[in-house]
Parts: C-alpha cells; structure tokens; sequence
C-alpha cells in the first residue's frame, strides 16, 4: 500500500524501512512532526490481514488495533492502482465501528489532479478520498489539511519537551523489547520468540518524575558479516541511527547466555559516538542465586574485556520480574548530567598543572615538549582542549593519562570525555 513510504514522506525523514515486499513493518511506529502550525505524533503501523494465519500476523494485527484505539484519527492508505480490495472493506468496518475520525488516501496515483480512479473509493463509505503519491509527495498537502482538520482541538494545552532520549540497542533476541515494555507498564512493542522481531528503531515516549523520556528500541545489531538482506542492511542502518539521536544508549546482554564480543562491538559504537552509555544485565534473576559474589565478578570480567567499561555504570535486572529496571532511568539521568557538565576553565588548568608536574610529556627530538593550558570547549560529550607548542608530538598514551587524570578528579561516569591538542598559535587568533 506504501503506508510506510507515506509515512516518511510527511515526517520528512526515511525513518520506517521501505521495502518491495509486503509485511515489512511490524511494530508501530513514531514521530513527532506537524503541519499548518498543528503538531501530532504520527504512527506507521503493520498491515492488517482479514485472515491472519501466522501467529506473528495475528500480534501485529493486535498491534494495529491498538494503534487505531488510541488515535485520534486515522489515515486508511489503499492502492489506487489495484482499486478496492476485500481487505480494504475488511479494515473500513473496523474503522467504522471504532468511532475515530478516518480520513481515506489511494495511494499510487501519480498525477493526483487529473486522475478519477480515487473514485472508486467511494464504496469504502469513508467519505471523500484523496488521491496522493507517497513516492512523489503530489496530493500530500491536501491529505495533512484533511488531516489537521479532523484532529481535535489542541484548546491549551502545550507539547510537553522531551527532556531525554535513550536508545536501548544490544544483539538480537536479548530481551531489549521486553525491557522496554517492562518500563512502559504495557505491551507497546512487539515482543516474540522470533530473533530479529524489531525491525525498525522505535520511538516511544513515558513520564518520569516529571520529565518526559523518549524510548528508542531498536533492531538488534549483528555482525556486518551475518547482514545478508535488504531488511537487515536497513535495520542496521536505524539502529546506527538511533545511537546518534539518543542522548544515552542502554546496551542490553543476556548474562544467562553470557555476553558475547558482539556486545562489547555494539557498546563501543555507541561510546565511540559521544553519547552516554550503561549496560544493562538482563535476566540476572536466573545467576544471582549463585550468591553474593557473582556480581563482583561479573563486573570484573566486563571491565577487564572492554576498556570503555572502566567507565560505564553496569545494573543488572529482570525485565520478567521488573526487578531494578525503573532504576535504569535514575542513572540514566544521571549520566546524561555528566556528559552536560562544565569544568570551569581554572578548574581545568589546576587539575592540569597537578598532572604535569606528576609527568611531564615524553619528550621528542625535535626539542621540548610542553602544554601551556587547557579548557573545556564543548560537552555533550565533555570536550578537552590542550594548547601545546608541539600538538603533534603528544603521544596517544600521554593523551590517555591525562584524560584518566580529569576523570579521577571528576567522575564524568557513563560519559565518554575527549581531550585534544592544539598548537599555541591556535589560541592566539582566537584572542587567547
């Protein structure tokens, strides 16, 4: 029907998977976007079949019945190429009954203006179709007008800011969606036994002590070797995505089936792209029972196989039972607080000086090697500038010093910090 390509086509970005096979989304699908001043969430849901005959056609029909229970409208998109189909009528009923505004869209029809095959839609008893093109965006204005139109009225009420964005990301089949449920309260994203259920990166949104939180699960990351389709390669591509739009990502293991080097790849990514990071053990209610030492090993071992684990909270809990998963978004929180931390910049230079008097930079060939002062330029990670008169003769490993120096006098845990030199001259045409 292209409800996806329509989808990305209003929200103005390729945020649901786009394939030439049917079936192709699965869970519901989020995004905040508006127009003609008007801001609503929109969700791209599966396709419904009139007889489901897998049991994952019958989750995700439940799925879109849900979706269609908490709409506010609802947009049918039909093939106006193929004209009325029995599902069409099939879905319409359920729509009729459902009492919720439903403005109808044949999709397909590339010269909207001229074409009479929209028609057709008529039967449907849905009222006036509008003939759109999702893949050339023709007719879409007239489609979010209608839309707009059968929304309620906002009266005064303001959309509430999103104070923080997590993305929940791991390997296939380890529990993501489940956890993700288990903080909502309610079967938001569809869980299976199926590996590889989640397809799409999924926005969803709850309220935590106040603040609005948007929850991003995401389809699980394999090995680029293992990424042998079309949906795979995109899933991939959403779930890199994903990282880079979150503010925090919760890197999810198994600890019952142990945590694998594929794990430790996907929570690098994440660290390597600035954003905060906690790992989160899942299922630890099968392993604490092996007694009080299993969680002082458990850490040592993470730590000792990664070493950006040095630096990142590890919570173990039970998205079965609940156990410590609510306490996730406390250190989330405060994680998101380190990477937004500024050191002031005579803060900086003290803890700097301590640390060059402790050892001096190695020393190259070319003469004296020294680091005059530093300052905070950025967060979100914390950003670290050294001005150097030789930037370029400073060791990685003398880089590494220092940076574990500035974490041990401020913490920044679950935060990546990096540190950089610059030559001298550099400071002075910027009026330093």
């Amino acid at each position: 029907m292209g409800k996806s390509t329509l989808f990305n086509r209003i929200v103005g970005s390729r945020i649901a998977i786009v394939a030439e096979e049917s079936g192709v989304t699965r869970d519901r699908q989020f995004a905040d976007t508006d127009w003609a001043g008007r801001n609503f969430l929109l969700v791209d849901t599966g396709g419904i079949s009139d007889v489901p005959e897998r049991p994952l056609d019958r989750e995700v029909r439940e799925q879109v019945l849900e979706a269609i229970e908490r709409a506010q409208a609802v947009v049918l998109v039909t093939d106006g190429r193929d004209g009325p189909h029995p599902v069409d009528e099939h879905v319409a009923d359920l729509l009729r009954r459902s009492g919720r505004p439903v403005v109808l869209a044949v999709n397909k029809l590339d010269d909207p203006a001229t074409t009479v095959a929209h028609h057709e839609f008529h039967s449907l008893g849905l009222g006036e179709p509008v003939p759109v093109s999702a893949l050339s965006g023709r007719g879409s204005g007239d489609l979010l007008d209608r839309v707009v139109a059968a929304l309620p009225d906002p009266g005064e009420e303001e959309a509430v800011p999103v104070g923080l964005r997590l993305s929940v990301i791991g390997r296939p089949n380890v529990g993501k969606s489940s956890f993700v449920n288990r903080l909502l309260g309610e079967e938001r994203v569809l869980v299976h036994a199926e590996a590889g259920t989640t397809r799409d990166a999924i926005d969803t949104y709850l309220e935590f002590e106040g603040e609005r939180v948007c929850l991003i699960d995401t389809a699980g990351l394999r090995r680029r070797s293992k990424v042998d389709d079309a949906i795979e390669f995109y899933s991939r591509l959403r779930a890199t995505s994903a990282i880079q739009r979150s503010d925090v990502c919760l890197l999810v293991v198994d600890c019952v089936a142990g945590v694998a080097n594929q794990d430790f790849r996907i929570g690098e990514e994440a660290w390597n792209a600035g954003r905060g990071l906690i790992l989160v053990a899942n299922k630890w209610d099968l392993i604490e029972e092996r007694g009080p030492d299993a969680l002082a090993a458990f850490e040592k071992e993470l730590r000792k196989r990664a070493h950006y684990l040095r630096w990142v909270p590890i919570v173990t809990t039970s998205a079965l039972s609940g156990k410590r998963v609510r306490k996730v978004l406390e250190i989330a929180r405060d994680v998101q607080a380190q990477r937004t931390r500024r050191i002031p910049t005579a803060e900086v230079n003290r803890v700097l000086q301590a640390l060059l008097a402790r050892k001096q930079p190695p020393q190259g060939g070319r003469g004296d090697v020294r680091i005059y002062y530093g300052s905070q330029v950025d967060t979100q990670p914390p950003l670290f500038v050294l001005w150097s008169n030789r930037p370029k003769d400073l060791k990685t490993s003398y880089i590494r010093f220092l940076s574990n120096g500035f974490r041990r006098e401020w913490g920044f845990e679950g935060s990546p910090i990096r540190v950089r030199a610059r030559e001298r001259n550099d400071a002075d045409r910027h009026g330093r």
